[in-house]
Formats: structure tokens, sequence, C-alpha cells
């Protein structure tokens, strides 16, 4: 029997050994999209207790901080709610997760939390409720005096060299500049373009967001699709200066309905007015902005982020009581790879297509889009055209190797640009240290079955490649 997450943790061959010790587990980290705060890093928050790091709580402004990967995995152990993201003391819902966690036998967050502990604490044996308050105590002991253990601390600690955090096309990126004048934060951080709100036009609160993008933008209203484009072009040039590498949008499904500018205009002066849209009318409003922000990143040489598939806050009832982004999102599926395809092709007509890279929460899709970006590669840089890492809900192991396999059946798996965290945790970059472990066992085992040759030369590089150099050359960052 193996030791419990061991040095060799997940690495079942000497090949996989070998390329992870040797190749992968040293390299930084480039997490080019994530959702942790840029005050947090500037101020350099020093976290009270492991509960807090972990589980959150609330903002000033009402919303939560924290994990609602973890806050599932307590409410399908029937923790009450007030445990979870309610008043509970800190200790209480850190002792309910434990219970919690010892089921979760098989699903990624087990591994996760222990590596964290393992990594940032030194604790080696399996959170349990028989260390529940040993685990307790050390780690916050630590969170509390430890200079490793801030906020900044914690990220050095990663070797991480690239943060792509998420940021609103309204935000005036104070914190992103008073980051980028402190001369003691040794790694880059960056904002990106999110300009969901503005897209979402049949979705509440689009007139109150709009009248806020015209303000950032320097204008007292927006009033037709010409002033949309042009309020929302320069935020993204705003955003460019300040050294904004990637835009992410946030879709329900792809969508491309083409339409005049006549038509869009008619159809945001109808939204304005307050009177519903068809869910053609609200497609042809996003045709034009999605077309319209692609070329300008292409312009600008920002990547184009499309993460699909996911369908929002399908529990209405804790929706309106604990509001979005708190655990009750859900796979969707989307019959949309026409309309993806249509997309780029439109932008390739003028060589307008940015880089791009697309996800899909259904792992259905894994497959339409390793063919559809292969139909839209260039020579501009290898792997122009990217198949996003398996995301959310799919970045468990079988996932993971579902993705790769897919990009390796239909793509060239070497020019993968890897992991990102995608969350809101400063302990979450041992998910780059879980990819990467998987990554080279997949390897491994091809090189041992006799299916990819044992040549040093090229293993090399394609694991430094799609652990870090990848994206690394991809989002311009310097070696």
């Amino acid at each position: 029997m193996r030791k419990f997450m061991d040095k060799d943790f997940m690495l079942y061959n000497d090949t996989a050994k070998h390329l992870f010790h040797d190749y992968a587990e040293a390299l930084p980290i480039v997490d080019y999209h994530c959702h942790i705060s840029p005050k947090e890093i500037y101020e350099d928050r020093r976290f009270n207790n492991i509960s807090e790091v972990w589980l959150g709580g609330r903002n000033a402004d009402g919303s939560y901080f924290g994990d609602h990967y973890k806050w599932r995995v307590m409410r399908t152990n029937g923790v009450p709610e007030d445990k979870i993201t309610g008043s509970a003391d800190p200790y209480e819902k850190f002792v309910e997760f434990t219970k919690s966690l010892e089921m979760a036998i098989g699903n990624p967050m087990y591994h996760w939390c222990n590596l964290e502990l393992k990594k940032y604490f030194g604790i080696e044996e399996p959170l349990t409720m028989k260390n529940v308050k040993e685990v307790w105590d050390k780690t916050e002991a630590m969170l509390r005096n430890d200079p490793n253990c801030t906020v900044r601390g914690l990220i050095r600690q990663s070797n991480v060299k690239y943060v792509g955090t998420t940021d609103d096309p309204i935000d005036d990126l104070s914190w992103h500049e008073k980051i980028a004048a402190d001369k003691s934060i040794d790694f880059l951080v960056c904002p990106s373009f999110r300009p969901d709100k503005a897209i979402n036009i049949n979705k509440a609160g689009f007139t109150d967001y709009m009248a806020k993008l015209a303000k950032s933008a320097g204008k007292e209203s927006l009033d037709s699709i010409e002033d949309v484009l042009w309020a929302l072009d320069e935020r993204v040039e705003f955003f460019k200066k300040h050294g904004c590498r990637a835009s992410d949008h946030g879709l329900d499904y792809v969508c491309f309905r083409p339409c005049t500018m006549e038509e869009a205009d008619r159809v945001y002066k109808k939204a304005m007015r307050g009177e519903e849209l068809t869910a053609d009318e609200a497609e042809e409003y996003a045709t034009v902005l999605l077309t319209y922000l692609a070329r300008t990143y292409h312009r600008l040489d920002i990547v184009m982020e499309i993460h699909y598939s996911c369908y929002r806050n399908v529990n209405e009832r804790m929706y309106k009581l604990e509001g979005p982004d708190t655990g009750f999102d859900v796979i969707a599926q989307n019959n949309c790879g026409k309309e993806l395809a249509d997309l780029f092709s439109e932008l390739d007509k003028t060589s307008e297509l940015p880089k791009t890279i697309v996800f899909s929460l259904d792992s259905n899709d894994f497959n339409l889009i390793a063919t559809t970006i292969g139909a839209f590669q260039s020579d501009e840089m290898p792997g122009k055209m990217q198949m996003g890492a398996a995301w959310w809900f799919l970045d468990t192991r079988d996932g993971m190797e579902r993705q790769m396999r897919s990009y390796a059946n239909l793509s060239l798996l070497g020019n993968f640009v890897g992991m990102l965290t995608d969350s809101r945790s400063f302990l979450s970059y041992t998910r780059h240290d879980y990819f990467r472990r998987i990554f080279c066992n997949l390897v491994g085992t091809w090189v041992e079955n006799g299916e990819y040759p044992c040549d040093e030369d090229s293993l090399k590089k394609i694991v430094e490649g799609v652990s870090c150099k990848n994206a690394l050359r991809y989002f311009k960052i310097e070696d």
C-alpha cells in the first residue's frame, strides 16, 4: 500500500515521476485566469484562521468571499446554511467542513485541501475529526504570525509569476495601479477585461449598469449602439494601458446572429426603455458587441477567453437568499458549435480573429472545440487557438484526462497553455501541482506503453511547455 499523498502522489510509473520532479515541479505558475482580489494583494491581507481562508465570509457590500466548491461539499453533507455562509463561529464551520471532507473520497476537493495543508502549513497527516483541533490551532498560529502566510507570502510560496485577475470594465483599476507602483511586489498582477454585464442585455440590472459604464468612460449617457461600442473601446484601451493581457466572456452559450448596426441600435434603445426583448433580439445585440470586442482584442493583442455552458443560479430560493456565485450553478448543455465556428469565420474573413481560448463546462463539447480551433489556426504563433483546461466541475482527474486526451487526439497537446485556478482562494495554487502530476502521469503512461518515444529533448519541451512556458509565450510574459 502506498503512503497517502507522498512525493510521488498520482505518479504511477517511473517516467511520470521523472517528468514531474525533473521538469514540471519547480516551474513557476502562470495563473492567467482567477478571481482573487487585487486589493487584498496590495494590502497584503492576513487571514485570522483557516476557516476564513477556506470558507470565507461576507464582504462589506454584503457579497461573499470564499470557496463555493467547499460550500457545496458541506451542503451535500447536510450542514445547515448558518454553518456554511452564515454567522456561526469560524471554528464550528471548520469542524463541519472537516466532517464533510471525510466523506469526499474520490472528490478532488479531498486532494486539494490536503495538498494545501501540506504545502503551506507542513501538515502531513490528512485532515480528520481526530486532528481537527490540532490543525485549527497550527494553521491559525501561522496565518496570524508567519510572514509567509500573508496573501503575498502565499503567492510567493507558490512560485507564482503572473496573476490575471477578473475585472469589470467600469473598474478604475486603482488597486492594479498601486500594485504596479509597489516595487516590493515581485510577481506580475494584471487585470482581465470581463464585459458580461454590458453584453447581457436581457438580464436584470442592464440599464443601471450602462449608466455606470457611461460614467467610467467619461460620458453622461450611452444613447446609441455607437456610444456603447465607443465606451467599451475606451475601457479596453484603459485596461491595456494597465497591462491587460486577456479578456473573459462568461456566456450562457455562444450566439452568432448577425444584424445591421441600425437593428442593433433599435434593440439597444428598446432595452434602455425597459421593454422586453425577444431571444433573437438579445442575440443580435450580443453578436454585435462580441464581434466588435474581438476585433479590438486582436488590434491590441489581448487574448479572448470564452467560457460557456454554465446554467447559473438554478435554485431560485437559495439565489434570493444568498445571491450569485454561492454554489448553485450547474453544467448546461448547449448545441452552439455552429455559432462558435461562424463567429470565428466572420472574424477570420478580415484577419481579425484574436488569440482565443474556449472553455465549455460540458465535457461533451471537448471534441467539438478541439476540431473547431483546428479550422482557425494560423502562422501567427503555434497554438493560436486553444481549447481551455478542464474548467470548474471538470477540473477533476477524470475531467483533466478527458480534456487532454481530446486535445491530443484532435490538436497538438504540446502547444496547450495549461492550467489556471479560476479560484477565489489564495491557497488554490496547489491545483497547478495537481494538474502537472496528472499531465505527467498521462504522458509517462504513453511513453512506458511505447506510444511515444523516450526522447528526452522532446519530452522536456512538451512538459515544460504545458506546465508553464507555453502560457508565458502566449500571454507575452517575460521568462
